[in-house]
């Protein structure tokens, strides 16, 4: 697993919760970074995403509540969420859209995800 997600939880709505990524051991560097999320029967969207450079991009659904940033030297990023909806109810997935491995470079790389469960 090249990814790792950390984070997830139930949180009632109004509430915050901070998602975290770190990228194994065995990657040097990661292109741009991002999060997205699949709630159940509906295709996964984007919710976020950083250059290395820390230019962002969010869906609309999530400006003004949601903040990404990374730690480039430590190949990390997090997704602070606040004013959480029921809507935002999904598993949340981090990638890695290139990165440099010991074996070389590596594409569209995900994590296993967790589950954000916001009640009403």
């Amino acid at each position: 697993v090249q990814l790792v997600e950390s984070g997830g939880g139930l949180v009632q709505a109004g509430g915050s919760l901070r998602l975290s990524c770190a990228a194994s051991a065995r990657i040097f560097s990661i292109n741009n970074m991002g999060w997205y999320r699949q709630a159940p029967g509906k295709q996964r969207e984007l919710v976020a995403t950083i250059t290395t450079g820390g230019s962002t991009n969010y869906a609309d659904s999530v400006k003004g509540r949601f903040t990404i940033s990374r730690d480039n030297a430590k190949n990390t990023v997090s997704l602070q969420m606040n004013s959480l909806k029921p809507e935002d109810t999904a598993v949340y997935y981090c990638n890695a859209d290139r990165a440099v491995l010991i074996t070389g470079w590596e594409y569209d790389i995900w994590g296993q995800g967790t589950q954000v469960t916001v009640s009403s």
